[in-house]
């Protein structure tokens, strides 16, 4: 997962806005939290292939901004804002795995990378729209064998 931009965005629904960068935080943290039980400054750092430095900062302005706890070298808890953005920003992602792997993309770095480039960047209508493509096309799979030339 690429730490990138710090450009803002707004959420699917409107509301607080985040960073490129500290949703890919938020969405970690989540993650490691959902596998270890808990997430360290240490544990982010060596998952993003970034410095303990940069990850301490971003912590650090994520807990100013109220999106977790953090109490230097114990750890962090997402809050509730938090975790309603890590739980968006995997939403999003899974959607468009699904979305890629619908449409008949079968290389796994491909989808990855991908993903990692549109979760961030997508408008709520255009991902409302492909969520409803999605699920279509999930449930009519001979739409994607149509359109590829197979039977």
């Amino acid at each position: 997962m690429a730490v990138s931009s710090n450009s803002p965005r707004a959420n699917a629904a409107g509301g607080t806005r985040t960073s490129v960068a500290a949703e890919d935080y938020l969405e970690k943290i989540e993650q490691l939290i959902a596998r270890k039980g808990y997430a360290r400054v240490v544990d982010i750092a060596a998952e993003l292939k970034i410095s303990q430095a940069s990850v301490t900062a971003m912590v650090q302005k994520l807990d100013a901004e109220g999106f977790v706890k953090y109490e230097k070298y114990r750890g962090m808890v997402l809050t509730s804002s938090g975790l309603e953005v890590a739980r968006r920003i995997a939403h999003r992602h899974k959607l468009l795995t699904d979305f890629l792997r619908a449409i008949g993309v079968t290389d796994e770095k491909v989808i990855y990378d991908d993903v990692e480039g549109m979760e961030h960047h997508i408008s709520p209508e255009t991902f409302k729209a492909i969520e409803s493509l999605t699920r279509y096309l999930e449930k009519n799979p001979s739409v994607v064998a149509k359109a590829a030339g197979k039977k």
